[in-house]
């Protein structure tokens, strides 16, 4: 159902549109998504899954192409990671004077704005896109699709071991066919003043093993979509994600995963620090379906309250439509042990120090995960820099 921030957005997407390409598939998708979202409109705090995302900033924003964007050089980004070919998009476009070349590895990446329009096929972009009917959690995906001028195609054979003040909507779609693995890392650490919504569409295959690591820590809101599929028997998700606020930004994950085949396994692991007046929530849902007997998945979602205004808030859910599973979810919100604090101040060291290297330990059971060593460095250090300072003693208990 169409709102009135729905029918802005229409309005500005045509006088934005003589700045979009007006021809091509794309040009195609556009037009469809657009009256999807027409159709549709834009979760609004009223759903039961968006009630702590924060959606005001966008009552304040227009929606226009992005301008052009100021030229960077390779040293404004962090160091590539040897071994990892790195493909670089600034506000949108491709920036291939950044990236690595295109067939220097065994996929296929196709920036899809410079291809021609025969590698803009359906086969190139996965029609994950959500349907004119799709829940609300994925439409944000129909505005990103409504907007877009580029993007990227990346196609795996089979048998290969191989983002001032702005809005960012962003949507991947990820489709794992039988028996592949995917270790996927993403790290948003946007501005202090962005905004940006998330959607992530996955499929995982028969015997197919999807692993899926999330680390939010920057922009003012930030709200993350995840919704994976395991379509075939044995399929196996590992969803490991750590978010961290302070001051007053907000940090949103709802992340559904359905299991509609026999013998699929999740494990679901969150780990939040909230401070200053932050907000910081995760919404986990599984799905069990008839089908899906021998199901195994675990959730371990656990929140850190690092100041008295501070919120965290995790929600599991399990929704079970067979006998034959083996399903369990715990959740906790809490602030710094007393008594591990004080055992660490015991020992010599300052409560800054201490209670820092408590915060640590708690995010390190994601952190942990990330199976390459330099991006894991990398993230460390990030996360070193980005870890609430110590509120006082007395907000500890």
């Amino acid at each position: 159902m169409s709102t009135p921030l729905t029918a802005r957005i229409v309005e500005e997407h045509a006088n934005a549109s003589r700045a979009l390409p007006p021809a091509g598939p794309t040009a195609a998708r556009r037009r469809t998504a657009l009256a999807a979202l027409t159709a549709s409109g834009l979760p609004t705090s009223r759903d039961e899954n968006w009630k702590y995302a924060n959606l005001r900033p966008l009552e304040r924003l227009r929606f226009i192409p992005a301008p052009a964007a100021q030229p960077l050089a390779a040293t404004d980004l962090p160091a590539a990671i040897p071994g990892f070919a790195r493909y670089v998009f600034v506000d949108g476009a491709f920036a291939p004077a950044l990236s690595a070349a295109l067939h220097s590895t065994a996929a296929a990446v196709t920036p899809l704005a410079a291809a021609p329009d025969g590698d803009r096929a359906p086969a190139a972009m996965p029609a994950q896109t959500p349907a004119p009917h799709a829940p609300a959690d994925e439409r944000f995906a129909l505005l990103n699709e409504a907007f877009a001028t580029d993007g990227a195609a990346i196609r795996v054979a089979a048998h290969h071991d191989e983002p001032v003040a702005s809005f960012v909507n962003s949507a991947v779609t990820v489709d794992l066919g039988r028996g592949a693995t995917l270790h996927h890392y993403r790290l948003q650490e946007l501005a202090a003043r962005a905004t940006v919504f998330d959607t992530l569409i996955a499929t995982v295959a028969r015997d197919a093993c999807y692993r899926l690591y999330g680390i939010s820590i920057g922009a003012q809101s930030a709200r993350s979509t995840l919704a994976v599929r395991l379509a075939g028997e044995r399929a196996d998700l590992t969803l490991a994600v750590v978010a961290l606020g302070e001051r007053q930004q907000v940090q949103d994950i709802f992340a559904r995963v359905e299991h509609a085949a026999p013998g699929a396994r999740t494990e679901q692991i969150f780990r939040g620090i909230s401070a200053g007046r932050a907000r910081v929530a995760f919404n986990g849902k599984i799905v069990v379906g008839s089908e899906a007997h021998g199901t195994d998945s675990r959730q371990s979602l656990r929140g850190l309250l690092a100041g008295p205004e501070a919120e965290i808030d995790v929600r599991p859910q399990l929704e079970i439509y067979t006998d034959e599973v083996r399903c369990s979810h715990g959740a906790t919100v809490g602030k710094l042990d007393e008594s591990m604090l004080f055992y660490l101040l015991s020992r010599g060291l300052e409560p800054e120090v201490a209670q820092r290297l408590l915060k640590w330990v708690f995010l390190e059971d994601v952190v942990a995960k990330i199976g390459v060593a330099e991006l894991r460095r990398q993230i460390e250090e990030r996360l070193a820099q980005q870890v609430p300072e110590p509120a006082a003693r007395a907000e500890s208990t």
